[in-house]
């Protein structure tokens, strides 16, 4: 990769959790990745680092761990941490910070999953 030829790009997204469990955290986790990936057509050399935050109700595993174990994602730097919490936030919910390398002409896209859909309309439109 070069820096000529692709840029640096910060990708957002969310999602909610039907429940504080290892299991569903770990299907919610799994779908934001995968749309993140698969909307950005990203392979795991170009993803530099991801962070997760989520809400206090959501403490029955990390989500970074479920990431860590995707096929080459490991040299990607991957942290968890809580959400702010304000009240009337989403509940269960699963916020993400990617920063990749892309082509400058790639449009970013920014999945917002679930329930999480309503945080971003803007950025819901195509999911």
């Amino acid at each position: 990769m070069s820096d000529t030829t692709l840029k640096l790009v910060g990708l957002r997204g969310a999602t909610t959790s039907a429940a504080n469990t290892t299991a569903a955290i770990q299907s919610a986790v799994r779908d934001l990745i995968d749309a993140l990936v698969e909307e950005n057509d990203l392979s795991p050399e170009q993803i530099v680092s991801v962070t997760f935050s989520v809400t206090a109700d959501l403490d029955a595993c990390f989500p970074a761990a479920m990431a860590r174990q995707r096929p080459g994602w490991d040299g990607v730097a991957l942290l968890d941490c809580q959400q702010m919490a304000v009240q009337g936030d989403l509940e269960r919910c699963i916020r993400v910070l990617a920063h990749a390398w892309m082509p400058p002409t790639r449009e970013p896209r920014h999945p917002y999953r679930s329930e999480a859909q309503r945080l971003r309309p803007d950025r819901s439109r195509h999911n």
